[in-house]
């Protein structure tokens, strides 16, 4: 059985500190042993950890300690090895860039939609008004190439700071209707809802991302498999790594 605990979470808070707390966790995610990224900005934290299971848990649970934190929740998922070779802290100006300050997460999250009524949705062809719901993913193109949901929006983008362009390009595709924002964890999806909901667009993101999905829906409508940025490269609907596109050319 799996023995690594991997974790991605990530939240939108006010941080007015992040320097300071960058070298307090990691001193603490060091001490226990773990690896992956931590970002800090002034918008929030954002992290990718893995280690063994008590060890990451503890440190996530020390960290909801602190009220700012308080709401992290996180997705896990298990490999057999440390699929990080250290561990980074950072600080960043954004926890996920995307150039438009007037996006503050952290002031008020964009609606959400839960992946068992997202599933509704889908499953009966409109929202529950009987709307055209319209998915679009936010992730860059090379993630899509992985895998996405059956008919969702692909803008091709390379990175993420190119979202409002292309959503401003593509605005006559969205306009009146449900659009619903999915990434592999939330935290584009939660950014890139707000912008198109400033926009006047009748924006949701998913809640949890792709794989809160996998987690509570399995692989229902969805195609293939979803990046992650770590050594496992992609993760099945079930969680699991999948075989790498290197490994399966050279077999």
């Amino acid at each position: 059985m799996a023995s690594v605990l991997n974790v991605s979470a990530y939240l939108f808070t006010r941080i007015d500190d992040p320097a300071a707390l960058r070298d307090e966790l990691r001193e603490r995610a060091a001490t226990a042993g773990l690896r992956g990224t931590i970002l800090l900005a002034g918008e929030g934290i954002n992290l990718f950890l893995a280690g063994g299971a008590d060890a990451v848990r503890g440190f996530l649970d020390t960290l909801r300690v602190d009220p700012r934190f308080a709401p992290l929740r996180a997705k896990e998922s298990w490999s057999d090895t440390v699929p990080f070779g250290r561990l980074l802290v950072k600080v960043k100006r954004e926890i996920i860039r995307m150039d438009r300050p007037e996006v503050r997460p952290q002031d008020g999250r964009a609606p959400a939609v839960a992946p068992a009524t997202l599933r509704r949705w889908l499953d009966r062809g409109a929202d529950d008004q009987g709307r055209e719901v319209v998915l679009v993913d936010t992730r860059n193109a090379f993630e899509v190439d992985y895998g996405t949901f059956a008919g969702a929006q692909d803008w091709r983008i390379e990175r993420f700071t190119q979202f409002p362009d292309a959503a401003g390009a593509h605005r006559d595709d969205l306009e009146g209707k449900t659009v619903v924002t999915f990434c592999t964890g939330g935290i584009r999806c939660e950014k890139a809802a707000l912008h198109l909901r400033d926009e006047g667009i009748d924006a949701y993101q998913l809640d949890g991302g792709i794989l809160g999905w996998f987690e509570e829906q399995g692989g229902a409508h969805w195609d293939g498999g979803c990046f992650v940025f770590d050594g496992r490269e992609a993760l099945d609907a079930a969680l699991a790594p999948v075989s790498s596109s290197r490994e399966q050319a050279a077999a």
